[in-house]
């Protein structure tokens, strides 16, 4: 894994992903398999269960062969690769998942949805006795490939080794190759959006409006104007993207609860005469008093996107206008 200035670069061959559980308030390698029919790539499984997870749909703004810039709800996804990606159009959409230590990367047309490439990046697991299959997690659990005309190279692997493989509609791998990714996290997803991200980790470097987000997957790169204020170096970082709305929790070092929690979404009052707001939280709905936020809130449309500082008991701190 190596980081880049601005993204992260995770060399999928050569790094196994470790779990961390979304922790905050109370009042809340890469191997993986896409089913045979496209899913909604955020809501197939339970992404709450493993960190960190991502489930994004990208569609191509350019390309090359070798590598692909994808336009996804939450900014920029690139793919490279130097023995793949090689037929890239902008008439193929990109479903992407990572569910803890597993990766799927799908790629579709879009007149048809009909499948056209597939792969499974992460350790190895193999299926019992001498079945030559490999086991992959996918959107709708673990799944098994068989080896193809790869059980040579797949039998030498060892059980946690990290691989790449490309694999059909068919349940068989037809092709091992290197992956990589970089994904940069600049905006809030637009109204309607499926995304889902989960990630935790410490904040490692500031500059300008950019956070350098230390995680499993490496530092990436997250842009302060999606809501979070006052981010400091060291603390620890959890942020989680459903849908259109932005939560993160920052921890101080060597914390044990966040001491804010920043909620970014589309302004929702609850109540007719404005004394209250709704936001999506990971414990679900949640509503917020405005007494604090009176001036921030003054003039704003509902539907227009907002953020609400809360402190370490969960009590509201301030509005702030989206920047």
């Amino acid at each position: 894994m190596t980081p880049l200035s601005t993204i992260v670069r995770l060399m999928l061959l050569c790094a196994s992903l470790s779990g961390l559980w979304l922790q905050g308030f109370s009042t809340s390698s890469l191997a993986q398999t896409p089913p045979a029919t496209q899913p909604d790539p955020s809501a197939s499984t339970d992404h709450d269960e493993a960190s960190p997870s991502i489930a994004l749909k990208g569609s191509v703004w350019r390309a090359k062969p070798g590598i692909v810039f994808l336009r996804t709800p939450v900014g920029l996804l690139t793919l490279s690769s130097t023995s793949t990606l090689k037929d890239m159009r902008a008439s193929q959409s990109v479903l992407f998942w990572i569910h803890g230590s597993s990766m799927v990367v799908e790629i579709r047309k879009r007149a048809d949805d009909s499948l056209v490439h597939r792969y499974l990046a992460g350790p190895v697991v193999k299926g019992s006795g001498d079945t030559k299959e490999l086991i992959r997690w996918t959107p709708d659990g673990d799944t098994s490939f068989h080896y193809g005309t790869h059980e040579s190279k797949l039998s030498a692997l060892h059980d946690g080794d990290p691989v790449t493989v490309e694999v059909d509609d068919a349940g068989t791998i037809i092709g091992m190759h290197d992956l990589q990714f970089d994904l940069q996290i600049g905006q809030v997803p637009p109204s309607g959006s499926d995304a889902h991200v989960l990630l935790s980790g410490t904040v490692s470097k500031l500059k300008s409006n950019f956070i350098f987000f230390k995680t499993p997957i490496g530092v990436i790169n997250v842009n302060a104007k999606i809501g979070i204020k006052n981010a400091k170096v060291g603390q620890t970082m959890t942020l989680h993207v459903h849908h259109h709305s932005v939560v993160a929790d920052l921890t101080p070092a060597n914390g044990t609860a966040p001491i804010r929690r920043f909620i970014t979404g589309p302004l929702e009052f609850s109540t007719p005469d404005h004394t209250g707001v709704k936001f999506w939280t990971p414990a679900g709905e949640h509503t917020f008093p405005t007494d604090r936020g009176k001036s921030a809130l003054a003039g704003v449309k509902e539907g227009s996107p907002i953020t609400v500082e809360l402190n370490g008991e969960g009590m509201v701190v301030d509005f702030h206008h989206f920047n």
